[in-house]
């Protein structure tokens, strides 16, 4: 990421890039041996069957090379768009979207476990240096932990340009000391929007009201407590840090071990975060992230675990309680429990040059959105793999540039913009690859077309590319929650193949 550092000119932010692979005519590494071996085996087809096994098995390869190379707005093939929708039929037919919990559900110790990437997660709680308790997750099929810090950010009303610009390049040294940090895996940030119930507000004036208080002034609180409510909304944000669970000789960490090092991590994590507008940031106990888990999926139990709050009694919930009763996925939608929620990702980052306040329309809460959760998922690069991914980033630029006697316009600033990557990373500056997820939900299905609209919208103000993470939202949904779920970790395809494609 660049900044315009130019006085009196507003700051802007950009050169972030996606990498791409070398290949002959654009085809990338895949197309490109794709095409090479379909070559040769033409050549042996010819040598059996003769002219017309020659034939048959080029327009195999052409269509192959075909579906390889037409592609959509979001880059995305023909072929991933089939093998999409290939994996979803068979998904379907052996009924894997639907999910079904409790004594009457499908899991024989009938409990309300979370569905999905998440259904063998384990919840701890241990404290950290400052004795504040804090939760820590444990993905056994990853062997990866997650810590969850809450944040309170000041926002950016009412404050001075260059004070915004201070938290911004705060935020990103916070980045870039994430790739010198011993296990990182990945962090995410999520910030939720939704409706507020008034119970709080309510608690605090009817606790600080005294029995001598003037007519007029119990009128006016009490007409604040009721009408304030209506359009108000609740807005918290959490940063999600994934670690590795072994050391650097591959042996298995326990959680106890874990547990004890983040411990004394955490206290410089949180203060490092004070500098980036994040307010006053704390671990995230046990019971305050099943109470997240357990909202986003029945946004129904929101006004329930408020109201009991109000009353004195604190839900105790458990990890194996947080889960959908039920939920089914649906290729372009996804149903839990009391709500309906479609999730998007995004496909590409804003073109060009944009300011600080790119996102604020899209982070903001949005009247045909009852819940709103936008998570950029980071995964920090250490110096030595950032050194290692801007060069092959910059030669296969420079040769997709120097392949064509006539290169496009857009070619050529491709290779520029790599090589002035490359010039940022040799001067010290961190590399991150990052993503995002915008969660939308609505209580029924007939608000679900008004939420799309608004979603279209709101990213094109953001001027980002989204799309629905069709035949995947349950997984999606998890991704956006603030777990640390780290998504190509849980994949089938062979890192080498994703990266061609």
């Amino acid at each position: 990421m660049a900044a315009d550092t130019v006085r009196g000119v507003p700051r802007t932010y950009g050169n972030w890039r996606q990498p791409a692979s070398a290949g002959i005519a654009g085809l990338g590494s895949l197309g490109t041996a794709l095409l090479m071996g379909g070559l040769v085996m033409t050549i042996m087809a010819t040598m059996a069957g003769g002219l017309i096994g020659a034939i048959v098995t080029l327009l195999i390869v052409g269509v192959c090379l075909l579906m390889l190379t037409t592609k959509d707005k979001h880059g995305l093939s023909a072929l991933q768009r089939l093998s999409t929708r290939i994996g979803w039929e068979r998904a379907k037919m052996a009924k894997h979207n639907i999910y079904r919990s409790g004594p009457l559900g499908r899991p024989a110790w009938g409990t309300f476990q979370l569905p999905g990437l998440a259904a063998a997660s384990q919840l701890s709680e241990f404290e950290d240096s400052y004795g504040r308790p804090f939760a820590l997750l444990y993905y056994p099929s990853t062997r990866h932990f997650t810590v969850v810090i809450n944040a309170e950010p000041d926002g950016a009303s009412l404050v001075d340009q260059e004070q915004v610009d201070v938290w911004v390049a705060h935020w990103g040294q916070w980045l870039a000391a994430l790739g010198h940090e011993p296990g990182i895996v990945a962090a995410s940030v999520t910030v939720e929007s939704a409706p507020d119930t008034g119970i709080r507000l309510r608690r605090e004036v009817g606790s600080n009201m005294l029995d001598g208080t003037p007519a007029i002034a119990q009128a006016m609180l009490t007409e604040v407590v009721q009408t304030y409510p209506e359009g108000s909304a609740l807005i918290s944000a959490r940063v999600a840090l994934t670690f590795k669970g072994t050391d650097r000789s591959g042996k298995r960490r326990k959680e106890e071990d874990m547990g004890r090092e983040l411990a004394s991590r955490l206290p410089a994590l949180t203060q490092s975060l004070n500098a980036t507008g994040a307010g006053a940031a704390r671990p995230v106990t046990a019971q305050e992230l099943c109470e997240t888990v357990r909202i986003a999926y029945d946004p129904a139990s929101a006004v329930l675990i408020d109201e009991a709050r109000t009353d004195g009694d604190m839900p105790e919930l458990q990890w194996t309680d947080v889960g959908p009763a039920g939920a089914q996925g649906f290729w372009d939608k996804y149903r839990h429990d009391s709500a309906w929620s479609v999730t998007w990702q995004m496909t590409q980052a804003p073109r060009g040059e944009v300011f600080s306040s790119v996102l604020s329309q899209l982070v903001a809460p949005h009247g045909d959105i009852d819940r709103k959760r936008v998570t950029l998922l980071y995964r920090p690069l250490d110096a030595a793999t950032a050194a290692r991914v801007v060069e092959a980033d910059k030669r296969n630029a420079s040769f997709r540039a120097s392949t064509s006697s006539r290169p496009s316009a857009r070619t050529m600033t491709e290779a520029r913009a790599a090589e002035r990557t490359a010039q940022e990373e040799a001067h010290g500056a961190g590399l991150v690859n990052f993503g995002m997820v915008v969660t939308g939900t609505v209580m029924t299905a007939e608000q679900v077309p008004d939420m799309i609209a608004a979603i279209d919208n709101l990213g094109a103000t953001a001027r980002v590319l989204l799309r629905p993470a069709y035949g995947s939202q349950d997984s999606a949904f998890v991704a956006g929650l603030p777990l640390g779920v780290v998504l190509q970790s849980h994949l089938s395809v062979p890192a080498g193949i994703r990266e061609a494609l």
